[in-house]
Parts: structure tokens; C-alpha cells; sequence
């Protein structure tokens, strides 16, 4: 206990606990893990995107070296108790796709899982599966948003005799209709959000162990939510939920991608079962570009009607969104979570939002960092630049005039949420002063009248972003099944020594770290007197792990909470030791004093020591000092910020190369400041990504075209900027600690700034839009397509 050398943590730049393990190779990843008698498992996935099974051939499998088993979709049939589940029906009238581990009668996209086979090592197990032989009969694919629900399109699911899944509406506010035909300026824009790939350090993996004698179950999987595994794989497979365990070890990465329940992960857990033995899969990088949920997939149509000024007055939203061949465990609800932030930070009189979702022959869509928020952001600071055109004043005034006025208590938008805090006028005015605007401005002038080959181009981005992802009741209301608490427990040892347990489950973020500067605050001990606990469901059984950046704002306050109970439950066992009322403390780092007489006065180690041995506790009092809290927000939370991108843009080669990058972010109040910037250099990373390099291709067929890193460009280090970072704090009146959440925001506001820079540097030649990613060759023929006359 250092309660006399009590150092403050909560927004100190604290290294984090948990890299020296990571960081030397001692991290115990699903990889890592072997059970005597392991099995493994290899899926075949069928090379064609769209196409009927007429049979499946396992006898050459089944005679090859080491194989243990070979299965096909209608071997398996009788290990469901259920299909894969999707939990977010956003419509009552919508068409969902029944998902089954591995296909019975045809193959629906790329990838999908026709058989799988089981032998002693990998390498038999992937050789035996190149041994099935199945007959297919192919059938025409369908990739494209609008030639699926054409009329005689190939159905992706026939049963359901369309493929238009649904269609959500956000009624919004106001008469838009009417707002826009009668505004003096009309912008109309369509932009396409490709699809991304995720590339998590780690790739997926699952590892299955039954125990017949007992019947319990444990699968380590390298997942994001061990909770709702649990949950979902009980009602899927078939087991009792009180007797399955699941376990994250250390995972290396997840953005989205590992938020869902997946195929191998039910198959390994039913074959082990059925083969009484444990059974491993680890996915290949081939597969992580078939089988792993892609991201995005949207055409969007924005129209703004505004001012000769450029004050907006309505925004009127319309998106097809591709939700692939299935739906996994969140599709049809991605595209919803970005519904109210279509219209920015900014007002305006009237506004409205739908979606359809459409079945399409290629990967399932799900989560993918940011999650519907980065489309929406997308496209309203698109349009915004598009309206300063329009109207011919800069972006910057244009936004400036439009945005929200400063508050600190919540606030209704436009989009009809209640914003929690905001000043975006400061951070838009703190990116200007960082990034030097207007010397930036000069310096494009000069190139413009010079007429250089490198144009200067400056994007902005004024962004805010929805997180912590509740209340119960509130999310319930739209039809998704989950809640949106979350859990922990505090535990002060007899020796002084603190033991948490929280329901979020990290792969990356730094909970750890974070949990135990919230922890070692409240109650006055070291930040190495704290273990945190997490991601196993028999350490910490209750929780909705982590995902949408709602682990501080949700998780972390539980985990305040759940400190403030101990410290309540100490304060009436000190009072009892001191012989005096509560009232008659007072607390500070960790230990309790009489008032007016502070050398009678007990620490929180020697209370966990009493509360443990239990010889004089109050009357009523439990042993052991110790809290569990649930929390569930009352509301969501909103970070928001300005970024600010400089790009040189080469017209003769259009190669854009991001030469200054500043990002003013408002998260809340920041528990550890190191990790708030690693987590914005990481999103801002991403952003870049997929603003200039990433794509997912698919040809006509429905094979996809950018199947490898080798052609699928993820961007090294070296294309990456260097990030000027700078913070304002409105705290959030969401919460007790005021936080709001950060770990998207970069990848939620980096995309239209680079973007809206690159088309900025072009305008001169009269080029007004390129989609992403903006790669050398896009950019060119935009050029030259604006040169020839053709506009872009």
C-alpha cells in the first residue's frame, strides 16, 4: 500500500502494464495453445461465388494420412440446434438469410464452406481437404448494389424470392422533401463506400476441448466477445450455456472482424463433441480475405439544400447497403449505427435517413472499425465541401457557420439524438492555428498561379462520432437483442492487494493499464498493486465485452463504480473500527480519517485485512471487501473533433502524398493520454488506408480480384504520416468520469479529410470527385478525364 507516497494516475501519461509481455514474446495467443490428443480442423470453401452442389465426394479424403474424420453440410446437419444467429432484425418484415456452419445445397459466395475435415496435423488436414471432390453446377453471381435487385437478378437466396433484404427508415425531423425543393442551393452527391479487409495482426483461430464424463465445454477462440460467444454458440451447437467456457487469450487485434460468431468456431466445438477429442483451426491469410466479415459496401445519395450563403437548411439521405451472401451476427444494423450522424455537428431545419440492405454473391458484411459512423462522416464532410463550392467560399467558413453552438448539457441534434457536450467551434478553430490554415492557403496559391506540377490540396474533416453503446432499453427499441451494460467486480485481497475483473474483453486497447490508474485512484494503492482480469467467462461471467469504443464509457465506469462500493463498504467498517459515525470521516488516497483528528485513522489494506478475517465487522456486514457493479448508461456518448489533411497531389503521375496532418479531437475527460494518442495514430492509420490504398475487387463472377496482401494494398509504415495531435475536453454528462471514447475516431474522421484534400488540389483543373481509395491511377484519370472535357 503507498497511501503516503499516493501518486495521481487518471490522466497521466502511464506506460502500459501489459506491453512487456506483448512486446518480448511472451503473450499467449490461440496459436500458442496445444491439448494432448489435438485434432485439427481444415475447411474446403468453394471456388466459385455462386453455384449448386449436386454432391460431395469425402472417400478420397477419408483414406488420406492421418485423417480422422470428413463431413459434409449434410453430415453435420444434425449438430445445430440452430442456424448461426444474426441478432439485429432491424425490421420486422425483413428477409433474413438462414446461415448453417457448412452449406447443404449450394454455395452462395466465395469461400463459403462446403466440407470440412479432421486429421492429426495441419498439414493432413489441409492436404486431405484438397482431396474432396465436390460437383458444382455453376450459376450466374451478382456483386453489383443495383443489378441485385434488378428485376430477373440471380437470387442469392431463393426461398426468400428477393434480394432486398429490408429497408429502415429514419423519419428524422421536418418536411426535407419540401425544405430541399425549396432551398436556393441543391447539392447532389453519390459516393460509393468500397468494401474493406480486415488484417488483423493475428488472424482468427478457435480451439474446442468436451469433456464427455463431465459434459462441459471450453473454446479459446481469438475473439473480441467471449460473452456472447458463449451465449450464441450455446443456442447454436447445442450445449448448456452454464457448462460452456469460452476464453480469449491474448488477441491480436480484432477491429471488428472478430465481433461476430463464426462457422469454425461452432464447427470446432461440434466436432469435438462428435470426435470426443479437442479440435484446432487457425485461419490462413487466403481465407482471411474469403471467410473473415469485409466492412463498408454502401452506394450512398446525399442531397443538402442550403443558402446562397451556404447555411444548410435540410439533408435528406439515401444508402444501398451490401450485406453479402448472409447475415452474420450484426449486418442488417452496421449502416443504422451511423443513421443519426448524417448530419454532422452542424443544424439545420430538416432531415431524413433509409437504407436498404441487398443480398449479394461475396462475403458476408459486419463490423469493421467504426462500424456505419466513418460512412456517415464520409459522406456529410464530402457534401460539406461540395456546398462550399457550390456557394464559392472556403470549407473552413462554410462548416464554421453551420456547426452547433458550444454546450455542456445535452442537447438535441438534428439527427434527434442528444448530444452529451460540445465545442466544436474550438476544435475546429485549434486544427486552423495547428495546421496553419492560412499560410497553407497562400502556399496553394502560389502553386495554382505557378502552375507546379504537385498541387497542394487541404482537407478537413469536423466529425463526431456515437459511443458507448446503450442504454438496454434504447437499443432494445431498435431490435437488437443484446443490452448495452456491462460489468465488474473489485476485490480487495488481505493483503493489500487488488484483484479486477471486468466484462470488457481487450485485444489491444490497453484495459489493463486503464482500469487500474481508475482503480489505484480511487482507492489509494499502487498501479502494480492491480490485476485486472478479463476475457475468460469463469473469471469474469458477467459482461458484453468490447466493441464500438464502448469499453471506458461503459466497462470503465463499471469499473469506477464497482471501486466506489468498496470504498463505501470500507468507510463502514473504519467507522466501526474508530467508533464514530461516517459522517464523521473523511476519505482521501486510500485511507480514512476522524475529522479534527487524523492520526486516528485505517487504510484500505488493514480494512481488507479486517473484512477478511471478519472478527469485528458491523453488524450485518459480509466478509471479504469486495463490489460487484453493473452499468447502464443512461445515454450514448459523442467525441467529436476537426483533422485537417495536406496533400501534394503529382498531375502528371496522380500519386497524392499526404505531406501535413493535424487531428484536434475531443474524447472527454482522458484517462492515460499515451494510449488516447495510440489509439488516434492507429485510427488515423486505418483511415488513411482506406482513403488511398485499400479496396476489396470482385470480378464480375464474384471472385475477388485482391485475394492476398500481394494485391490487397495495406499500407507499411512508411505511407503513413506523421500526426500533429492536440485535444479538447467537453466532459461527457453521460457518465460520472465525463469520458466519451476514442478508438475510432481517427478512422472515423481521417477519410474525408485526405479525401477532400486530394480532390482540393485538383479543383483548379476542374475535378470535383474521386472515389476512394484514391490511388495513383484513379486520381489520373480523373485528371485527364476533367482535361478532355468529361468533368470528374
Amino acid at each position: 500500500m503507498a497511501t503516503d507516497l499516493y501518486t495521481k494516475f487518471i490522466g497521466e501519461r502511464v506506460l502500459r502494464k501489459e506491453d512487456p509481455k506483448l512486446l518480448t514474446g511472451q503473450g499467449r495467443y490461440l496459436d500458442d495453445l496445444t491439448l494432448p490428443g489435438m485434432v485439427w480442423m481444415s475447411v474446403v470453401r468453394s471456388p466459385l461465388a455462386h453455384a449448386r452442389i449436386n454432391s460431395v465426394d469425402l472417400s478420397a479424403a477419408k483414406g488420406m494420412p492421418g485423417v480422422v474424420g470428413a463431413f459434409s453440410g449434410e453430415d453435420l446437419a444434425g449438430e445445430w440446434t440452430g442456424p448461426l444467429p444474426c441478432v439485429w432484425p432491424v425490421t420486422e418484415d425483413i428477409k433474413m438469410s438462414e446461415h448453417f456452419p457448412v452449406t447443404k445445397d449450394k454455395a452462395r459466395y466465395l469461400g463459403d464452406a462446403v466440407a470440412v475435415v479432421v486429421a492429426e496435423t495441419r498439414v493432413q488436414a489441409e492436404d486431405a481437404a484438397e482431396a474432396v471432390v465436390v460437383d458444382y453446377e455453376a450459376l450466374p453471381a451478382v456483386t453489383d448494389l443495383e443489378a441485385a435487385i434488378a428485376e430477373g437478378a440471380p437470387l442469392v437466396h431463393e426461398n426468400l424470392g428477393t434480394n432486398n433484404s429490408f429497408t429502415w427508415v429514419h423519419a428524422g425531423t421536418g418536411d426535407v422533401a419540401a425544405v430541399i425543393a425549396g432551398a436556393p442551393v441543391v447539392v447532389k452527391e453519390r459516393y460509393r463506400q468500397p468494401r474493406l479487409i480486415p488484417n488483423a495482426m493475428e488472424p482468427r483461430g478457435a480451439l474446442a476441448q468436451c469433456t464427455p464424463i463431465t459434459g462441459e465445454y471450453i473454446i479459446w477462440s481469438a475473439t473480441q466477445i467471449p460473452h456472447v460467444l458463449r451465449l450464441l454458440l450455446a443456442l447454436c451447437v447445442g450445449v448448456p450455456e452454464g457448462k460452456l467456457r469460452v476464453i480469449a487469450p491474448d488477441v491480436g487485434g480484432g477491429f471488428g472482424s472478430k465481433l461476430d460468431i463464426y462457422a469454425e468456431e461452432a464447427l470446432c466445438l461440434a466436432l469435438s463433441r462428435r470426435l470426443g477429442r479437442p479440435v484446432k483451426w487457425i485461419e490462413g491469410r487466403s481465407e482471411n480475405y474469403l471467410a473473415t466479415t469485409h466492412g463498408r459496401g454502401q452506394i450512398q445519395d446525399i442531397e443538402i439544400g442550403a443558402t446562397e450563403e451556404g447555411k444548410i437548411l435540410g439533408i435528406r439521405v439515401s444508402l444501398l447497403t451490401d450485406m453479402g451472401a448472409y447475415f452474420q451476427l450484426l449486418t442488417p444494423g452496421i449502416p443504422m449505427l451511423g443513421a443519426w450522424l448524417y448530419t454532422g455537428c452542424y443544424t439545420a431545419e430538416a432531415f431524413r435517413f433509409e437504407y436498404t440492405g441487398i443480398f449479394t454473391n461475396q462475403t458476408p458484411t459486419d463490423a469493421y472499425r467504426g462500424a456505419g459512423r466513418p460512412e456517415a462522416s464520409y459522406a456529410i464532410e464530402r457534401a460539406m465541401d461540395a456546398l462550399a463550392r457550390k456557394v464559392g467560399k472556403d470549407p473552413a467558413e462554410v462548416r464554421r457557420m453551420n456547426l452547433m453552438e458550444p454546450f455542456d448539457v445535452a442537447t438535441q441534434s438534428i439527427g434527434g439524438l442528444m448530444f452529451d457536450s460540445g465545442n466544436y467551434q474550438a476544435t475546429l478553430d485549434r486544427a486552423l492555428e495547428l495546421s496553419d490554415y492560412d499560410g497553407l492557403r497562400a502556399e496553394q496559391q502560389r502553386r495554382r498561379d505557378a502552375g507546379d506540377v504537385k498541387q497542394l490540396g487541404i482537407g478537413l474533416s469536423t466529425y463526431i462520432e456515437l459511443c458507448g453503446w446503450a442504454p438496454s432499453q434504447v437499443v432494445g427499441s431498435l431490435r437488437y437483442a443484446g443490452g448495452g451494460w456491462d460489468a465488474a467486480n473489485v476485490r480487495v485481497l488481505p493483503t493489500g492487494k487488488v484483484v479486477v475483473t471486468t466484462g470488457t474483453s481487450p485485444h489491444g486497447q490497453g484495459h489493463v493499464t486503464s482500469w487500474s490508474q481508475i482503480v489505484a485512484d480511487g482507492l489509494g494503492v499502487g498501479l502494480d498493486d492491480v490485476d485486472v482480469l478479463y476475457g475468460d467467462t469463469a473469471t469474469a461471467p458477467l459482461g458484453l465485452d468490447t466493441y464500438g469504443s464502448r469499453s471506458l464509457p461503459v466497462g470503465g465506469i463499471a469499473v469506477h463504480l464497482a471501486t466506489q462500493k468498496v470504498v463505501d463498504k470500507a468507510r463502514r467498517i473504519a467507522a466501526h473500527e474508530l467508533e464514530v459515525a461516517e459522517a464523521d470521516l473523511e476519505y482521501e488516497h486510500g485511507t480514512f480519517r476522524i475529522k479534527g483528528a487524523p492520526e486516528r485513522n485505517r487504510n484500505i489494506g488493514g480494512l481488507a485485512f479486517s473484512a477478511w478475517n471478519a472478527h469485528n465487522l458491523p453488524k450485518g456486514e459480509e466478509p471479504s471487501l469486495e463490489a460487484t457493479a453493473t452499468y447502464d448508461p443512461p445515454n450514448l456518448t459523442f467525441p467529436s473533433g476537426t483533422h485537417v489533411c495536406v496533400v501534394e497531389v503529382d498531375t502528371e503521375t496522380g500519386k497524392a502524398e499526404i505531406v501535413r496532418y493535424v487531428a484536434v479531437d475531443d474524447c472527454g475527460n482522458v484517462v492515460n493520454p499515451m494510449i488516447v494518442d495510440g489509439q488516434l495514430h492507429g485510427g488515423i492509420a486505418q483511415g488513411v488506408a482506406e482513403a488511398l490504398y485499400e479496396e476489396a475487387v470482385y470480378d464480375e463472377n464474384g471472385i475477388l480480384l485482391t485475394n492476398s496482401m500481394m494485391n490487397y494494398a495495406v499500407p507499411s509504415a512508411c505511407e503513413i504520416p506523421t500526426v500533429t495531435l492536440d485535444r479538447f475536453v467537453t466532459p461527457s454528462t453521460t457518465n460520472p468520469m465525463g469520458v466519451k471514447g476514442i478508438g475510432e475516431a481517427g478512422t472515423i474522421a481521417s477519410p474525408p479529410a485526405v479525401v477532400n484534400a486530394v480532390i482540393n488540389a485538383l479543383e483548379p483543373l476542374g475535378v470535383t470527385h474521386v472515389d476512394k481509395p484514391c490511388t495513383p491511377e484513379r486520381v489520373w484519370r480523373a485528371i485527364q478525364a476533367a482535361r478532355n472535357g468529361g468533368g470528374a
